[in-house]
């Protein structure tokens, strides 16, 4: 039950964080404003690597939408759609659902062009999203599970499955 709980707490967080503008549902403009931060913050605009963020934004935004027939989220959609297409359905809801974000960060944040997230990169993403250096140090060796020095999308698609599983406490996708 305590997991539940978790997961439950997790995405009402979520909810709240992506309802942009307060208004009590989650719009495609939630999702747009979002990624469009988060780029602006990292100083991509104008990039396609940029426009591929906005696009997964808005791409999860689209799945979550659909599942709850809905082009406007309530709290209520929000959870049970979050429920069925990504806790529900596990690796592969995760990987449908939120692998195309991450890999779209990934992408804007990779500046080696290795397609993995080195310490610094990683202090350039929590910085975006509003998360403290010291956050981003422990994160990075705490989700670092193979010990290469680097992050790779499975490993952080794996870490933000395991936050809303309640088995890590670290929030890739902002607070």
């Amino acid at each position: 039950m305590v997991m539940a709980t978790t997961q439950s707490n997790r995405l009402e967080e979520r909810f709240r964080l992506w309802d942009r503008n307060g208004n009590g549902v989650i719009e495609r403009e939630d999702f747009a404003r979002e990624a469009d931060e988060i780029i602006a913050r990292l100083g991509a605009q104008g990039t396609p690597k940029a426009d591929q963020l906005r696009q997964a934004y808005l791409g999860m935004f689209d799945k979550l939408s659909a599942a709850a027939g809905a082009d406007r989220l309530s709290r209520n959609q929000f959870l049970a759609a979050a429920e069925q297409e990504i806790i529900g359905k596990g690796d592969a809801g995760f990987g449908a659902v939120v692998r195309p974000t991450i890999e779209a960060i990934v992408g804007v944040l990779d500046r080696s062009g290795d397609g993995e997230i080195s310490p610094s990169e990683m202090h350039a993403w929590f910085a975006a999203i509003g998360l403290e250096g010291e956050v981003a140090d422990r994160a990075f060796r705490d989700l670092d599970t193979d010990g290469s020095g680097k992050l790779s999308v499975a490993e952080l698609v794996n870490a933000v499955r395991d936050y809303h599983l309640g088995r890590n406490d670290i929030p890739l996708l902002g607070r």
